[in-house]
C-alpha cells in the first residue's frame, strides 16, 4: 500500500472555492445582464443564487474527486491535464443537470433556450475552471505529507 498522500486542507478548499465563484461572477454577471438586457441587480440575484448552489457543489465534488486521487495516490496539484478535464467536465456536467431548471424558472426562457444559456455559460467556466485551478495549484501548492503526519 502506497504511503498517505497529502490532501488540500477544508480551509484551503473553503479559498479556492470563495475566490473561483468572485471571480466567475465579476465576469459572468455584466455579460448576463447585457446579453439578456436585464437589470444587473437581477443577474446579480441569479449569479448569486448560482454561485452559492456551485460554492456548496464544488465543497462536496472536489472534497470526493481529492479523495478519490488520494486512494490512486495522487496528490491533487499534481493532477495529469486528463486529469484536470475530467475534474472540470464532471463539476461542470453535475452543475448543468441541477442548473438547468433554475435557468427556465428565473429568466422565463424555454427549455432549448435554458438549455443553449446553460451550455454556452457551462463551456465558458470548463475553461475557466481548467486556467483557475491550474493557476491556484501553482499558487498554493499541496505540501508533501510528513513522516508519521496523515
Amino acid at each position: 500500500m502506497a504511503g498517505k498522500v497529502a490532501m488540500r486542507s477544508a480551509k484551503d478548499r473553503l479559498r479556492y472555492t470563495i475566490s473561483f465563484e468572485i471571480l466567475l461572477m465579476a465576469v459572468l454577471v455584466p455579460v448576463g445582464a447585457a446579453f439578456f438586457d436585464k437589470p444587473l441587480s437581477d443577474i446579480g440575484l441569479l449569479g448569486a443564487f448560482l454561485a452559492v448552489k456551485a460554492m456548496l457543489l464544488n465543497l462536496l465534488y472536489n472534497w470526493i474527486f481529492d479523495r478519490a486521487d488520494a486512494r490512486a495516490g495522487r496528490v491533487s496539484s499534481d493532477r495529469s491535464p486528463l486529469g484536470r478535464l475530467l475534474h472540470a467536465g464532471g463539476f461542470e456536467a453535475t452543475l448543468l443537470i441541477t442548473s438547468l431548471p433554475v435557468y427556465i424558472w428565473w429568466l422565463n426562457l424555454g427549455l432549448l433556450q435554458a438549455l443553449a444559456t446553460d451550455l454556452s455559460v457551462t463551456s465558458f467556466v470548463v475553461v475557466y475552471t481548467y486556467g483557475f485551478t491550474l493557476a491556484y495549484d501553482r499558487l498554493f501548492p499541496v505540501a508533501a505529507a510528513e513522516p508519521g503526519r496523515p
